[in-house]
């Protein structure tokens, strides 16, 4: 074997010894798809096993996602058999990474990892036994082609034994999942989708406008990655899959509150078109804008299959709970914000897409904003404030071209938003917030930018906790917080009288009292009125992956918390009258709440390191 091979088995082998995982931060747990030694297949067809997939065509009537039944027959049956899902469907050595192309002897037969899996006796405890099994996958339409295979010899020794026939969309390179956000003015709408149409071959176009008008037509932007884009393994071996062409149409000059329909849609360089079923949205309020105005904040959300392949490892328990909780309640919800950890994809880029597919029914719809977390950013020698593999080598490249924030630079993934009497500062806990740095003036900027007499409600939020957190991790550590966190920050929450400090990174659910350099500075628990002379700190990392445990020690300043996934839900009435209310995902119901009432005066008064300065001139 030549030392160009060697290397890159090497690489290979250290993406499975080495797989970036939770373990070594405070989440535990591992991507489900870094447990299958996928270069250390072995090809051992055989004819007495056989796997046929149906139905072979989907997507006939435009659906983005199809059930799919796969029986297989086995003579030789075992405990650890399992199934991949491959796509594109001719899965061997021609897609392995380039330096693997100068001698096909030396090339691993399988080198990309399947987009999910199940063990074959999923369904049917009875496998080992008759050989035969029926398994349902759902599939989405990821703009190529698709095929089963049957292994033998586990995750960690697989053999070949039997391949399935090919099955596609009717239109693979569709537009598929939209995902809207706010654009940089408070009266635009991005959109964002997925296709597999490049600029070359067809011109995106978002169509929209108020329901029973001629729709107008707004062209749309075009990007994509490769895999020279990404930092390194697996993203750059065994978990690249090419992400598509994304499409970003800029809807602008929105009337506040009104609503819009709207198409995605492609004209094909031979004139004729392509486009989405009809989504709608509604615009957001003016600035200041006095109306009922209601906020979904959560993070740590993760992925899961609703067919439950690749949950052996039990990543994200809760992610479809959360999901659902949300589409249940879409008609009362405004706006949702994900700060941070969104699919744990980790370097396997197929997840990006089944992630989108999960919360397609939000995001196209609400306006999904979103944070950078260490599951997005994080990789040595990157420029990401914290020297981990996180991201599996994303290094950020997947969740900034996949989806929009009003980022003056999306790779420095911080940026401000109104919604209303709300502002928004989302900071990136990935990149250096400390005094002095380019993220810091940001940080007071957002904060003292805002017009309090229209805007009252003022928000921080980030993905680590940068404040409060009475997670063990964080206990044992002596810190109960991200070092250099409020140490740097606190000043600038209290200065700008910031009312509610949100955080992710714990997956779990804790709040505060009001405070200001560990000191509570209000009483009580369930409403605050008067003067705001501390910031509240929320951690509402329970989004959907496993849960973090909290210390024994007794927090003093933490006043409710819960070993559970959930969600916040803020309900702005007017300008004086906030709700926060903490909502299980498991069943919608409220756990926790608080209320704030207060005027316009009491945001002006004199608190402690939170004053104007004055004269005595007269």
């Amino acid at each position: 074997m030549g030392m160009g091979a060697l290397f890159f088995l090497a690489v290979l082998v250290s993406c499975f010894v080495n797989a970036p995982s939770a373990s070594a931060d405070i989440h535990g747990g591992e991507q489900p798809l870094a447990k299958i030694a996928i270069h250390k297949t072995v090809l051992a067809l055989r004819e007495s096993a056989s796997i046929k997939a149906r139905p072979s065509l989907l997507g006939q009537n435009d659906e983005d996602t199809e059930w799919i039944i796969v029986k297989l027959t086995n003579t030789d049956p075992a405990e650890d058999d399992w199934v991949g899902v491959f796509s594109p469907a001719k899965f061997n050595e021609s897609l392995c990474y380039p330096i693997l192309q100068r001698s096909h002897e030396e090339s691993p037969y399988i080198c990309t990892a399947p987009i999910k899996y199940k063990y074959a006796n999923d369904s049917n405890p009875s496998y080992t036994k008759t050989g035969k099994t029926a398994l349902k996958f759902q599939l989405i339409n990821q703009r190529s082609d698709f095929s089963f295979a049957l292994f033998s010899g586990g995750l960690s020794n697989p053999k070949l034994i039997a391949v399935s026939n090919i099955i596609a969309f009717a239109n693979p390179k569709a537009p598929v999942f939209p995902r809207l956000a706010q654009g940089k003015a408070w009266d635009e709408m991005t959109v964002t989708w997925t296709s597999g149409y490049n600029i070359d071959e067809a011109y995106p176009f978002v169509e929209w406008g108020w329901e029973g008008d001629t729709p107008m037509r707004s062209p749309a932007g075009t990007l994509t990655f490769n895999r020279g884009s990404l930092c390194g393994p697996p993203a750059t071996t065994v978990g690249w899959r090419h992400p598509g062409y994304i499409h970003t149409g800029f809807l602008k000059n929105l009337w506040p509150n009104a609503v819009y329909y709207y198409k995605l849609g492609h004209m094909l360089n031979d004139g004729t078109y392509v486009r989405s079923k009809t989504y709608s949205f509604r615009a957001s309020p003016y600035p200041g804008q006095e109306s009922l105005q209601r906020v979904i904040m959560f993070g740590d959300m993760g992925k899961a299959e609703r067919d439950g392949s690749n949950e052996y490892a039990n990543y994200q328990p809760g992610s479809l709970n959360t999901t659902d909780q949300l589409i249940r309640d879409l008609d009362n919800i405004d706006i949702v914000f994900l700060i941070g950890d969104l699919p744990y994809a980790n370097g396997y880029i197929s997840q990006w897409d089944q992630f989108t597919a999960q919360v397609a029914e939000i995001t196209s719809t609400k306006a999904f904003m979103i944070a950078s977390g260490n599951h997005e950013r994080d990789w040595v020698d990157s420029g990401s404030f914290f020297n981990t593999q996180d991201s599996g080598g994303e290094c950020g490249v997947p969740a900034e071209t996949i989806y929009y924030t009003p980022a003056e630079n999306r790779a420095k993934f911080w940026y401000q938003t109104d919604y209303g009497m709300f502002r928004f500062c989302i900071i990136d806990s990935e990149h250096d917030w400390r005094e002095g740095s380019e993220q810091y003036q940001f940080i007071e900027k957002c904060l003292a930018s805002v017009d309090r007499k229209h805007q009252p409600w003022l928000i921080f939020a980030a993905h680590r906790v940068l404040g409060y957190s009475s997670n063990e991790w964080y206990a044992n550590e002596g810190s109960f917080e991200e070092p250099e966190g409020r140490e740097h920050l606190q000043k600038l929450w209290q200065k700008y009288k910031v009312d509610i400090a949100f955080f992710g990174h714990v997956h779990s659910y804790e709040r505060t009292c009001p405070i200001y350099q560990n000191q509570c500075v209000k009483t009580g628990t369930s409403h605050y009125s008067g003067v705001v002379n501390g910031t509240i700190h929320a951690v509402v990392g329970g989004g959907g992956s496993h849960l973090s445990k909290f210390t024994p020690i007794n927090t003093f300043w933490s006043i409710y918390k819960d070993y559970d996934w959930g969600f916040v839900k803020l309900t702005a009435f007017n300008r004086s009258s906030l709700l926060f209310e903490y909502k299980k995902s498991r069943d919608g119901e409220v756990y926790d709440s608080f209320t704030i009432s207060r005027d316009y005066k009491d945001v002006l008064a004199c608190v402690h390191d939170g004053c104007e300065f004055t004269t005595l001139a007269a």
